[in-house]
């Protein structure tokens, strides 16, 4: 089979969340959808790539705080970096929120992907 996946992440009350589901069903050719926070614990990611511009102090500041939240250099020029960073959604925008004052340029997000745990699939 080819299949795509798409993940929705949507706030609501129990009924406002059971219209979503029912309006995506009736989607051709939607074959499934599953509700990942009714069939158990599920693991959520999100990447985001953050351009960050300095120079001396904030360029030594920068990368201590890439290093502390794990986020990885993949782009480097003398007076800027691109940070790769994965994590949950708080995470980012915490590393996004400490970089602002150092020189936060852009950062470019993908939004939540999620899966479910254990052995089945979706």
């Amino acid at each position: 089979k080819h299949l795509s996946l798409i993940t929705i992440v949507t706030t609501g009350t129990p009924m406002v969340i059971e219209q979503i589901k029912h309006q995506l069903e009736r989607l051709v050719p939607v074959h499934r959808v599953v509700d990942l926070t009714v069939t158990g614990k599920a693991i959520e990611r999100e990447l985001a790539l953050v351009k960050v511009r300095g120079k001396g102090e904030h360029r030594v500041e920068a990368l201590r705080l890439a290093d502390a939240f794990r986020a990885r250099v993949i782009d480097a020029t003398t007076e800027s970096f691109v940070f790769e960073i994965t994590g949950k959604s708080d995470k980012i925008d915490q590393f996004v929120e400490l970089m602002l004052p150092i020189g936060l340029v852009d950062v470019s997000r993908t939004g939540v992907v999620a899966i479910g745990r254990g052995a089945e699939a979706m």
